[in-house]
């Protein structure tokens, strides 16, 4: 199941997630049901797909099960379900990243189209943390000067403020500078810098604030 792309249906509610299997199932959604956002979170580093949560759910609820699928880098993006009187809570759900909000009772149609959504957006994740890892990787194949180099070179620092700062001659920095464009593969510094961008989410995933 963790292969292929998948709707999780996270609620406490049993009558619920069977509702929401049987529909999902019925126009050709592989669908895999959870009773509780801590069932889900023991398993999703390890799945695919797009995730279908209720609000309101004992110990763990929609917003922090949103929350830790962020804070552990996990690429699935997220729906969240409320019933009347929850609006602004889904508002806060969307603000933090969620695809959508469906407000209950909800019709079908709205239901596809916003797994539909999150389907997609679970698709760029994935396809950004991978572009993510690549370029970390490359990165990673810098020694500890030469890496020192690039940080300041993206920084815009020049060559000789480069060398007084590492207490070098100018002439090694630029030894250092082209081994720098070597190893990544660059030709200019916009590429050195759209590689340290595409490393970011990896870099912000090692060290969460």
């Amino acid at each position: 199941m963790s292969s292929i792309e998948t709707v999780h249906v996270v609620d406490d509610d049993p009558a619920v997630r069977d509702s929401l299997r049987v529909l999902l199932e019925a126009v050709g959604f592989a669908v895999r049901t959870h009773d509780s956002a801590q069932a889900f979170l023991a398993l999703a580093p390890e799945l695919r797909g797009c995730v279908l949560t209720d609000v309101r759910m004992p110990d763990i609820d929609g917003l922090e099960l949103q929350q830790r699928l962020s804070e552990c880098g996990v690429p699935l993006a997220v729906v969240v379900m409320t019933g009347q009187g929850d609006v602004p809570v889904a508002v806060r759900a969307m603000k933090a990243g969620a695809v959508d909000f469906l407000e209950k009772p909800f019709n079908d149609q709205q239901l596809l189209d916003a797994v539909h959504r999150a389907l997609q957006q679970s698709r760029q994740l994935r396809e950004a943390e991978s572009g993510a890892a690549a370029a970390a990787a490359r990165l990673a194949a810098l020694t500890p000067r030469e890496r020192e180099v690039f940080d300041l070179l993206v920084a815009g620092r020049p060559t000789k403020a480069i060398a007084k700062q590492l207490g070098a001659s100018p002439r090694t920095i630029e030894v250092h500078r082209g081994r720098v464009f070597e190893k990544l593969g660059a030709h200019s510094l916009p590429d050195l810098v759209r590689l340290m961008l595409a490393a970011e989410p990896m870099a912000a995933r090692r060290n969460p604030s």
